[in-house]
């Protein structure tokens, strides 16, 4: 088995290689190595920090699969329950291994200041809640049932209830106008979003107290490029999959919540606006209050066949195409 994904990844590789030379576009330098993976199994909840996270078309495995909702079935993010914030997840130990399978008695645990300890069976539960919606999408989950909807209404002081994305019957297509054809679960935009360690750097050495990169959310954090060096990857390879950068991510209230506390204040969004609106970043356009931070992306392979569909801290980012300046990813 391991010669065959040696020879593979020996094949694409060599076609990189074959491009750079083809192709003056690409720039084919190695821009930086990756320093964190994370996921979000449920939506705005904190994060799981991995050495290496398997590809699926939608994101990394797991990654954003679950959704809490109100009553009226609308999915909560910190934006209005920074509470949300305070809420640990835990998968079993080898979830995050490509191709693993759930068993029956294989739990995600969700843990919360006085709270006890939550256990959401992995195996898909069968009872349907329709209406769920997420932003621009709406249609139907699977419900995790009375225990799950208690636990969370308890800790929120209101009704609510988990739901998990239903792959088999539900899409949720990205914006057509960026990115036709791909698709995301409960993201807010795109299946993967990157920053880097300068451009985090650079935001920290602006603030009284700097902030630590949780407050951003990222799937991808990288290290050794320049600050927002980002901004203008419109493709890179990583461990030999491509990724294509979408677009710049335009940032809401979010980072402004201590992941800790679940306690919101002004920065880091108040520094970022100095620099990194649009009206900084797009001087030519008309100003919509936007403020960017991250570069939103897909895995452009999305070959479903492939073994070793994995990336890993320590892998190197290689450039192989830019944009000519950061107006152009915020378009």
């Amino acid at each position: 088995m391991k010669f065959y994904k040696d020879m593979f990844v020996g094949r694409r590789t060599l076609e990189r290689a074959m491009e750079n030379v083809l192709s003056p576009s690409l720039a084919g330098e190695i821009g930086a190595r990756v320093s964190s993976l994370f996921v979000y199994p449920i939506k705005s909840c904190r994060g799981v920090s991995l050495s290496q996270a398997a590809l699926t078309p939608t994101g990394f495995q797991w990654d954003r699969n679950w959704l809490i909702v109100n009553s009226k079935g609308r999915g909560l993010t910190q934006r209005v329950e920074p509470k949300l914030s305070l809420i640990e997840v835990e998968m079993p130990k080898h979830a995050f291994e490509e191709d693993w399978e759930p068993e029956k008695s294989s739990n995600m645990v969700v843990r919360a200041p006085g709270m006890d300890a939550l256990k959401v069976s992995l195996a898909k539960p069968e009872k349907i809640a329709h209406g769920v919606s997420v932003w621009e999408w709406s249609g139907s989950a699977l419900d995790e049932g009375e225990e799950a909807s208690q636990w969370i209404t308890n800790f929120l002081g209101k009704p609510c209830r988990l739901v998990r994305f239903n792959s088999a019957s539900e899409t949720r297509p990205v914006d057509p106008d960026y990115a036709p054809g791909h698709y995301a679960m409960f993201s807010d935009m795109y299946p993967f979003l990157l920053i880097s360690q300068g451009s985090l750097d650079s935001l920290n050495k602006l603030l009284k107290e700097p902030v630590p990169i949780n407050r951003f959310r990222p799937n991808i954090f990288v290290d050794g490029c320049e600050p927002f060096a980002e901004d203008l990857w419109r493709e890179i390879l990583i461990n030999d999959f491509t990724f294509h950068g979408v677009k710049l991510c335009s940032r809401c209230k979010v980072p402004t919540i201590k992941q800790e506390t679940g306690v919101g204040g002004q920065e880091p969004i108040k520094t970022l606006r100095n620099f990194r609106s649009d009206k900084v970043i797009q001087p030519k356009k008309k100003p919509q209050g936007k403020i960017y931070f991250g570069q939103n992306m897909i895995w452009k392979d999305r070959v479903s066949d492939v073994m070793g569909k994995t990336i890993k801290v320590g892998d190197p980012v290689v450039v192989l195409a830019k944009l000519s300046s950061p107006a152009e990813a915020a378009t």
